[in-house]
């Protein structure tokens, strides 16, 4: 019995001496993107900045550019549970910062928000949804119990009508364009295609203001966003995302 045991060790040892061996010889840059521990945005699995004057949607029609706000902190905010519609609708509509919902900001703009000072970045998402778990944690901001505020700008070289904002999000989140409040999620949930799904609308020729706020208790959150038209098909063409039209 006492040589089974030794023998089983010795492969249990040779197993795990193999392992780390392996782990050795991984680029270092690899292990670093995979930690999430670099300070700047800029990850290599998740976000790029945005280098194009303007950007086209991905091929499903997804809205990839993006200006996000550092996470707002929120205090009472303690589980999924509170995520109903009357707390979404107050924790969101407070007033953090001045122009909040008119507000087009630029990269590198910067607001206060209870005496601390949080800073916009504009982001190409390399995914069709928005990671805002990863972009909290590459900055080192808080991802629980937290608002996201992201805003993007639609330029249409014509009118385009009876198209609906298609979205998804984790957890809830309030969608407004051009100023008009179009879709609400809410309570605690996994971000799903086209989870909420606007009115008709129309995007008027020239720049088109999105936005939207997404609220997280404990747990990941993200959002996606894209056009469909009359038939419930992803938009591709007609407009293109250029965050420096206003």
């Amino acid at each position: 019995m006492n040589k089974i045991v030794l023998f089983c060790f010795a492969v249990f040892a040779l197993l795990c001496c193999n392992t780390f061996a392996l782990h050795a010889g991984e680029p270092a840059k690899q292990i670093q993107a995979d930690s999430l521990e670099n300070t700047s945005v800029d990850i290599p699995r998740y976000f790029k900045p945005p280098v194009s004057k303007e950007k086209a949607p991905d091929p499903n029609g997804f809205i990839q550019r993006w200006l996000l706000l550092e996470p707002i902190r929120q205090s009472g905010l303690r589980s999924n549970s509170q995520l109903v519609d009357s707390y979404v609708q107050r924790a969101i509509k407070t007033e953090y910062f001045p122009n909040q919902f008119t507000i087009v900001p630029h990269d590198g703009d910067k607001v206060i928000v209870n005496g601390e000072e949080l800073k916009w970045y504009a982001i190409d998402s390399l995914r069709y949804e928005v990671n805002l778990f990863s972009f909290a944690s590459a900055l080192k901001k808080p991802t629980y119990n937290v608002v996201f505020w992201a805003v993007t700008v639609i330029d249409c070289p014509e009118e385009l009508k009876d198209i609906r904002l298609s979205v998804g999000s984790n957890s809830a989140s309030i969608w407004w364009v051009n100023g008009k409040e179009v879709i609400d999620i809410y309570g605690d949930r996994h971000m799903l295609l086209d989870d909420g799904v606007s009115k008709r609308l129309t995007l008027k020729k020239g720049s088109n203001v999105i936005r939207c706020a997404v609220i997280n208790a404990p747990g990941l959150s993200a959002f996606c966003a894209r056009f469909l038209d009359k038939e419930a098909k992803p938009i591709l063409k007609g407009y293109t995302i250029n965050l420096n039209k206003m």
